[in-house]
């Protein structure tokens, strides 16, 4: 295998805690929003966001992930006709009684207008597999891990963009691949609304666990 230098950036203990903290501060105000601005995001913001998703680590360094974004009003509503179906579903009979009670502090419902006002929607799929040209099928590893880590990152890019996202799995996804025309090789694996959040939009008073509740050190 080729391999290149490696140049890393040292910084001095101080700045390291600088910048650990700025950043803390700066995620820390990340929230998932559902309501949006229909306000328009360019182009060349998804792609970036898109490419710094991409430079995540991934087993083997297969890269077993390819995101869609999705701008087009007409598909936007088609997946927000289909997602909804499968939401009311899960609102009426898939959801347990604790998973619902679980839900009402944070308000959501089966209705997902987001899916339409958001300006774009970015669909991850992962692929177990690939295939190559003479169609023979190259296993991929860890995906579930790999692309977890990347849709962190794309997350992490988004809201150091600028702009606001939400997780949304309205499961089973098998129609977005469906709409999106994907191979066979490739499952959704979440979908994210991206854009601006709407004009003095509200969000839950959740708290976050503290460090002590959430780590060890030994």
């Amino acid at each position: 295998m080729n391999t290149i230098s490696y140049h890393h950036e040292s910084v001095s203990e101080h700045e390291m805690l600088e910048r650990s903290v700025a950043f803390y501060q700066q995620m820390s105000k990340r929230r998932s929003i559902r309501a949006f601005s229909d306000r328009p995001v360019p182009r060349e913001v998804i792609e970036k966001i898109i490419e710094t998703a991409g430079t995540s680590p991934s087993g083997a360094h297969k890269q077993p992930w390819t995101f869609c974004a999705v701008q087009e009003p007409a598909l936007k509503t088609q997946i927000r006709i289909k997602a909804e179906e499968e939401e009311y579903k899960s609102y009426h009979g898939r959801m347990s009684e604790e998973w619902l009670n679980d839900l009402k502090p944070i308000g959501t419902d089966w209705k997902k207008p987001f899916l339409e006002i958001a300006s774009w929607l970015i669909v991850i799929f992962k692929k177990p597999y690939d295939i190559d040209n003479s169609g023979t099928k190259q296993q991929n590893y860890y995906v579930n891990e790999s692309v977890g880590i990347a849709v962190g990152m794309l997350i992490t890019a988004i809201h150091q963009a600028g702009l606001v996202t939400l997780t949304h799995t309205p499961s089973p996804m098998n129609f977005l691949a469906e709409l999106l025309k994907r191979p066979e090789n490739e499952r959704a694996f979440l979908l994210l609304p991206v854009g601006y959040p709407a004009d003095q939009v509200e969000v839950p008073d959740l708290k976050r666990k503290t460090l002590e509740e959430i780590s060890k050190f030994y």
